[in-house]
């Protein structure tokens, strides 16, 4: 379900919107039977109106639905309308706790569960009255205190000692990519970070230009763990190259925060190689939110690369290159799947590094020149 609010500023179309929703809840493993949209002139205290409720709880018999996902994070008052509206037969879950639960799926790691966990605390903790609304009836008031209020504070209590517990582990291991950093910008090579809108195509750009062996599937986060490969440029240097988490529009807040060790490695970077969908019809929208979350993690200055990827989909038969790139950002036209523009995607990358005064101060003569993959290879790595 989602909703279009009068005035309210927003470069998505509702129904794009509900589209990658539904790419969202297929990759958490559901089936999606049904889309409801409204105009609301204000936002309510039920997400939708009173009368679309009505509607959707007719249709429930025919379509044979068990859970709605709305595309905006509920308060726990919608949450708890929503439910209430549907006599609690229906789970209801909004987008922040459907990509929550997308990440869930896809974290491997230690470092990763733990970031994810810290997340999931912080959405759950303002969302705990509701879980125990059933008990809070039984007392209320001086000297009828019931065991739903005790049990609502112990489990505050426990998720706050777990969200100290997280952000302390999570600190340590800041620090530990802090020093590992440092070791990297003392022995000169310099350090590219794969930023771009999720499925965009980061992984199979590392995998293209590495030979990583990074799992490419396409599907919407399918990589968390950041995975940092060498490169060799056309001039014969050496660079790191480090894929990244990808962004997607109403990112939580919290998981940024959460993914802060993580995403702490693109300021560090010399420079940002911005992988690009240029097939996806919302291409101009993921570059915007893109750039948004750059300019929130303050890496907006950060020279960068933008890397028009997927060129294999364009129609054949068009010969001038889509321009999305910002003003002084070197856009270069690509396909992991064929090899297309990868050597000038490289001496690109040498250009921009160069003209920050970024080069490798350890460049040697090209032994060779870049060979792209095959065919066969990378449409597996896609």
């Amino acid at each position: 379900m989602g909703v279009d609010i009068k005035g309210q500023r927003n470069p998505w179309r509702l129904d794009d919107s509900l589209q990658e929703l539904g790419q969202l809840a297929a990759t958490a493993g559901a089936e999606v039977v049904g889309t409801v949209t409204q105009h609301l002139e204000r936002r309510t205290h039920t997400y939708l109106g009173k009368g679309k409720l009505e509607e959707i709880a007719l249709l429930r018999e025919a379509a044979r639905f068990d859970t709605i996902i709305c595309d905006d994070e509920l308060t726990p008052t919608q949450r708890r309308n929503l439910e209430a509206a549907f006599k609690e037969q229906v789970k209801v879950i909004d987008r922040t706790a459907l990509i929550l639960d997308v990440f869930a799926r896809h974290a491997s790691t230690r470092e990763g569960r733990s970031q994810l966990e810290l997340a999931q605390a912080e959405y759950l903790l303002p969302r705990l009255g509701g879980q125990w609304s059933h008990l809070e009836r039984l007392g209320g008031g001086i000297g009828t205190r019931g065991p739903g209020e005790s049990q609502l504070e112990t489990d505050r209590r426990l998720v706050e000692r777990r969200i100290q517990s997280l952000k302390k582990e999570l600190e340590n291991v800041r620090q530990h990519r802090s020093q590992y950093r440092k070791q990297r910008q003392r022995s000169g090579v310099p350090v590219i970070s794969l930023v771009g809108y999720t499925n965009a195509g980061k992984s199979s750009m590392l995998n293209a230009l590495s030979s990583a062996g990074v799992v490419a599937r396409d599907q919407l986060f399918s990589t968390l763990d950041p995975v940092t490969r060498r490169v060799r440029l056309p001039n014969g240097a050496n660079v790191l190259v480090t894929d990244t988490v990808g962004f997607i529009q109403k990112l939580p807040t919290g998981l940024v925060a959460a993914f802060r060790a993580t995403l702490e490695e693109l300021e560090s970077a010399d420079l940002l190689l911005h992988v690009m969908d240029i097939s996806h019809p919302n291409a101009p929208e993921h570059v915007e939110v893109v750039n948004g979350i750059l300019r929130e993690l303050g890496v907006e200055s950060t020279p960068r690369v933008l890397a028009l990827n997927k060129a294999d989909m364009l129609d054949p038969n068009e010969v001038t290159m889509p321009v999305h790139a910002e003003p002084g950002v070197v856009a270069v036209l690509t396909s992991t799947l064929t090899g297309r523009g990868l050597p000038e995607l490289l001496q690109a990358i040498g250009n921009s590094l160069e003209a920050a005064g970024k080069a490798p101060s350890n460049g040697r003569a090209a032994s060779g020149s870049f060979q792209a993959p095959s065919a066969s290879v990378a449409a597996r790595r896609r």
